[in-house]
């Protein structure tokens, strides 16, 4: 067996999580996960053998939407709605922060 020789030959660890991990810690179902990539909103990474690979971020994507729709009595569709209203106002604001500090 040949050892590696220096850090670039040792293979990143990749942070992409697989459909069950995903599930487990977003504690979603399979079919409101389905209805937010049907509509969307939620783009997961497909292998060449077709298995779904979320990124860290689509964890806290979701526990958000789950919080707000709990919170607030939505439909997933609504919150997602909502959710997306929320991150241009977030955009903006960072936006208009630039602007005025120059």
């Amino acid at each position: 067996m040949e050892l590696l020789q220096n850090s670039r030959d040792v293979p990143s660890r990749s942070t992409l999580i697989v459909w069950a991990e995903f599930l487990e810690l977003t504690g979603s179902t399979p079919d409101h996960l389905s209805e937010l990539m049907d509509i969307g909103w939620l783009n997961p990474t497909r292998t060449a053998e077709e298995a779904l690979l979320f990124r860290q971020e689509d964890v806290y994507r979701i526990r958000k939407l789950e919080r707000l729709c709990s919170d607030f009595e939505l439909h997933p569709l609504g919150g997602s709605i909502v959710m997306d209203l929320l991150d241009r106002i977030a955009e903006l604001e960072v936006r208009i922060r630039e602007l005025t500090e120059r």
